[in-house]
């Protein structure tokens, strides 16, 4: 009741403060603002100088390239069955990669037996770059989905490990003595607070996962891909339409954005306690 009061009161004393120059300086969207006018202005200016030739085209003609390609069709296929493709790819990579990497980085957290069995192997695997296993994955797996898909996983698994496992072993011992001091055993250790513990550095590597699959995704729709967007961007490199390359980029990080925003709005609901850096 009193920590309600006490927010009423300081939403008030903001809003009957009057506007200064600061606060709009160190607004969010402000800030948001100048960035991309600045990034704008910098991508406008390297064209206008040709700093690398052909290699750059102007945003307008990026912007005008996606409305060409939403218009016609690629290997059969439109601009959002590519965009689609890749999408599905990504989700299904990424959601293996979850299902296999938050058990085993939680159980390598609490159980010493467990991390000597697999910490050596996980060790192995680790430093390799996903982009690696391209060709590995073409002799297991073909020339189908299942290579495009291993590839994506395998590049979102390491960082879901490593937070879960990092996320366990740095809880404060003191957490597990209260547990201990009322009376409770391991299994109340792990779910009052192991879990609740690790969480926020399991989404932390979540969304660090999300970056890692959709990286993978032009390596994986190197392999032999005839739809996603990183078979648009292979197009336009092979035709030498940069135009054609960063709208493939941009739908991409756009996409991404929106993935990184639900898993974000995720963990909001899960992780009240998470604190906002604005």
């Amino acid at each position: 009741m009193s920590q309600s009061i006490a927010n009423e009161i300081q939403i008030e004393s903001r809003e009957r403060r009057p506007l200064r120059l600061d606060d709009i300086l160190m607004n969010r969207w402000f800030l948001h603002t100048v960035s991309v006018s600045l990034f704008l202005g910098l991508w406008y200016w390297t064209v206008y100088m040709g700093v690398f030739g052909r290699g750059l085209c102007y945003p307008h003609e990026v912007l005008q390239e996606i409305g060409n390609l939403m218009t016609r069709r690629l290997a059969g296929k439109g601009l959002w069955d590519h965009a689609w493709d890749s999408t599905r790819r990504v989700f299904i990579g990424f959601g293996i990669a979850c299902a296999l990497g938050i058990p085993l980085g939680f159980f390598m957290g609490i159980n010493k037996y467990f991390n000597a069995f697999f910490n050596p192997i996980f060790n192995l695997i680790k430093p390799m770059p996903p982009i690696s296993w391209v060709s590995l994955s073409i002799l297991w797996l073909g020339i189908g989905e299942e290579p495009k898909i291993f590839i994506i996983a395998i590049g979102a698994f390491v960082p879901i490990v490593l937070n879960a496992y990092n996320g366990i072993r740095l809880i404060d011992e003191e957490l597990y003595d209260v547990v201990r001091m009322a009376g409770g055993g391991r299994m109340k250790e792990i779910v009052e607070v192991s879990f609740p513990a690790a969480v926020p550095s399991i989404f932390a590597g979540l969304q660090i996962s999300l970056s890692g699959a959709w990286s993978c995704v032009l390596a994986a729709e190197l392999v032999s891909a005839r739809s996603g967007l990183g078979f648009v961007i292979v197009q336009g490199m092979n035709s030498g339409k940069a135009s054609m390359v960063i709208a493939g980029m941009l739908l991409i990080a756009l996409i991404a954005s929106l993935c990184s925003y639900g898993i974000d709005s995720l963990e909001k609901k899960i992780c009240p306690w998470r604190r906002e850096i604005m």
